[in-house]
C-alpha cells in the first residue's frame, strides 16, 4: 500500500501548488483572513508557532503575516519545502519561517519545548494523512504539551465518515488547458478510504495519465473535539470552513 509520504513523492508534490490554484501567496492571504477571523493571533502565549504538514506554506506564510515568529514549518516533502523557502523570501518572511524536513508525528517533540508554542496548526487534509488514529492522538498530545497556556491549536480536515456512493465518489479537483485532476474515493472499511488521484497532463496533442492511491483516515469532528477536551484543550470553534473542510480551534487551559 502506498503511504501518503510516497504518494506525494511519486505524484502529488509536483502538482500540489497547481492544485491549490497556482498562487500560494494568494492562498496564504485567504488563510490569514481565516485565522484572524478565528481569533488566532500572537498574545500572552508568545509568538512561536508550528505548522504541521505545511506543504508549500500557505498556513506558514499566513501565520508569519499575522505576527507569529518564528514559524516552524514541518513537512516530509523536500520539493514543497523548497517552494516554501522561495516564497518566504519573495514575500519578506524568510526570517520568520523556518522550514523543517521531518515527520509531523515527532517534530514537536524534537523541535519545541513544553509550554513554548503560541499556536499549532495542522490544516488541509494533513491530519487524515496519518497512518492511524493512534498517530493522531499522539500528535495532538504533543501539541497540547508544547502549547503555552492560552496557546491555540487549529485543525482542519475533511470528514469522510459518511461514504459517498456511485458517481459521487468521483471528485473533480481542477482542470486547465494542459492538466486535469480527478479524485476517486474507494471506501475500504470503517477506518480508512483509499484516495485515487488521477492526473492527466498534455504535451502538444498527447495526453499522459498518472495514477497513485493512498489511504486517508475517516475521523469525525466530534471525535477530534473529544480528543482535544481530554488533553486539556478547550474547543472554542468547531464548524465547516472553506473547501468543505471542518475547522476546529482549541485553546490550552
Amino acid at each position: 500500500m502506498t503511504t501518503a509520504i510516497d504518494h506525494y513523492a511519486q505524484l502529488l508534490a509536483e502538482h500540489y501548488t497547481w492544485m491549490l490554484g497556482g498562487d500560494i501567496a494568494a492562498v496564504a492571504e485567504g488563510q490569514a483572513r481565516l485565522l484572524s477571523e478565528l481569533g488566532v493571533r500572537p498574545g500572552t502565549a508568545g509568538t512561536l508557532a508550528a505548522d504541521l504538514g505545511c506543504g508549500p506554506g500557505p498556513q506558514s506564510l499566513a501565520l508569519a503575516s499575522l505576527g507569529f515568529s518564528p514559524v516552524l514549518a514541518v513537512d516530509t516533502s523536500e520539493p514543497l519545502l523548497a517552494e516554501l523557502t522561495e516564497l518566504a523570501a519573495h514575500t519578506g518572511h524568510s526570517s520568520a519561517v523556518r522550514p523543517l524536513h521531518g515527520d509531523i508525528r515527532t517534530a514537536l517533540g524534537e523541535h519545541a519545548q513544553p509550554s513554548s508554542l503560541a499556536a499549532v496548526v495542522c490544516m488541509g487534509d494533513t491530519l487524515i494523512h496519518l497512518p492511524s488514529t493512534t498517530d493522531v492522538t499522539a500528535m495532538l498530545a504533543d501539541a497540547a504539551r508544547c502549547l503555552a497556556p492560552g496557546g491555540q491549536l487549529v485543525l482542519s480536515h475533511r470528514d469522510l465518515t459518511r461514504p459517498r456512493t456511485g458517481t459521487d465518489r468521483f471528485l473533480p479537483v481542477r482542470a486547465t488547458d494542459d492538466r486535469i485532476m480527478t479524485c476517486v474515493l474507494e471506501y475500504e472499511d470503517d477506518e480508512t478510504v483509499m484516495v485515487h488521484d488521477l492526473i492527466h497532463t498534455r504535451t502538444g496533442a498527447t495526453w499522459e495519465l498518472r495514477v497513485s492511491a493512498y489511504p486517508k483516515l475517516r475521523i469525525s469532528p466530534a471525535w477530534l473535539v473529544e480528543c482535544c477536551g481530554g488533553l486539556g484543550l478547550d474547543v472554542r470553534h468547531s464548524a465547516e470552513g472553506p473547501r468543505g473542510l471542518h475547522v476546529i480551534v482549541a485553546v490550552k487551559r
